[in-house]
């Protein structure tokens, strides 16, 4: 009952900080108190200070330009040739039969187990960095593409055939509208799967500008206000990406009556 009476009193827009802000008053209690003095736990005005240090030196800025510039070339290339890869896998059956199996058994290997190849194949430069980006929005569009294709009503392409709509029409006001909402659930998979592989490829390929070699630097000089700075950067920019699908999804897709996230 107190839980329910508390949750009304705080206002819709600002029940998901209230974690947040109890996970912090805990955190600024442990360090305050002296409940816990061990360096891996630093308060959070240090590593305020060290937000503050990183802004005003430009180091911020650097490092989150050049993991984005990577996650943004990245989904570019490996969404597009997923995009493309769907609509061929959902709409040829012989294409599906052809290259479906070889595509099934690729996606059940580990990201991570591409790495060796691809620093061979592109070097430890920003070439495997991207690549393994690109991998990493490949697979989730393309099965949401090949899942929202093949879920067009049989009804729907029936009647686009008693009309005798030509391939591009059935395309663009059959096939397209029917499968956006999945299609669109990929790319949105894809671009979180893209900032996580971004700060993958950077903490485990060649050192370089970025966030994850942000953590990198905090974690060999045991500099846990950088280190816990680098994780509140990247949770942020993960929540900024949510929120701009959550809104490009509410705006293209408005014709829904009800979607996910607006639940």
């Amino acid at each position: 009952m107190s839980i329910k009476k508390t949750s009304v009193r705080v206002p819709p827009a600002l029940r998901g900080w209230v974690l947040p802000a109890l996970i912090l008053l805990v955190w600024w209690w442990a360090v305050a108190s002296g409940w816990s003095t061990s360096p891996l736990l630093v308060s959070p005005g240090a590593v305020w200070d060290r937000a503050v240090q990183q802004l005003d030196s430009g180091e911020l800025a650097v490092a989150l330009s050049a993991s984005l510039w990577r996650m943004a070339w990245g989904f570019a290339i490996g969404s597009a040739i997923g995009l493309v890869f769907g609509v061929l896998l959902g709409g040829s059956r012989w294409f599906d039969r052809l290259v479906g199996p070889s595509f099934h058994t690729l996606k059940q290997i580990s990201l991570f187990a591409w790495i060796p190849m691809l620093s061979m194949w592109f070097g430890l430069g920003d070439g495997a960095k991207i690549a393994f980006v690109a991998m990493a929005a490949f697979f989730p569009v393309v099965l949401n593409t090949f899942e929202g294709i093949r879920s067009v009503p049989r009804e729907h392409i029936e009647v686009a055939r008693v009309y005798d709509f030509s391939p591009w029409q059935l395309l663009t006001r059959v096939i397209a509208p029917s499968a956006a909402p999945s299609v669109f659930t990929g790319i949105q998979l894809s671009l979180i799967y893209t900032w996580l592989a971004t700060l993958g490829a950077e903490y485990l390929l060649a050192s370089g500008k970025g966030i994850g070699n942000t953590l990198i630097d905090g974690r060999e000089h045991v500099e846990m206000d950088l280190v816990l700075f680098g994780v509140v950067v990247i949770g942020l920019v993960g929540f900024a990406l949510s929120a701009v699908l959550g809104a490009a999804e509410k705006r293209l897709l408005a014709w829904r009556e009800r979607t996910v996230a607006r639940y």
